[in-house]
């Protein structure tokens, strides 16, 4: 399981089927957990990862005080290591909140219903099944 700085294919392959996302924040107490769904998140050229969100107040509260999140992802419908039945992934990365500009506009017209933008920088990225 090794950890990779570029996002690799098979990431992309999870991205293209249906599957629950965890994001996880902490300010300055404990971690709070907030969802989202595969198919909310947009790859940039520069592989950032863009999440439109709507509610998610805690998070960014969070984001304010410490930048760093992490986020799991996964699919049973993608073979993972050793042909298993399904694989996800771990990332780290630091985020920030984009409520105008050209990004916002542009996933504005993908998802109507969000407030904002949380635009998230990978650090690292590890396959972890």
């Amino acid at each position: 399981m090794e950890t990779e700085k570029r996002l690799p294919e098979k990431f992309y392959e999870v991205l293209q089927h249906e599957g629950v996302v965890a994001i996880v924040s902490w300010g300055d107490n404990e971690p709070h957990v907030v969802n989202t769904w595969n198919s909310y998140l947009v790859v940039t050229e520069g592989e950032h990862i863009l999440i439109p969100a709507y509610g998610m107040r805690k998070t960014e509260k969070n984001v304010k005080v410490n930048n760093r999140v992490k986020i799991t992802l996964g699919s049973k419908e993608v073979l993972g290591y050793k042909d298993y039945q399904g694989t996800g992934f771990m990332i780290e990365g630091t985020a920030t909140y984009i409520e105008s500009g050209d990004t916002y506009d542009m996933m504005k017209e993908k998802f109507s219903f969000l407030t904002r933008v949380i635009d998230v920088t990978v650090i690292t990225i590890k396959q972890t099944i």
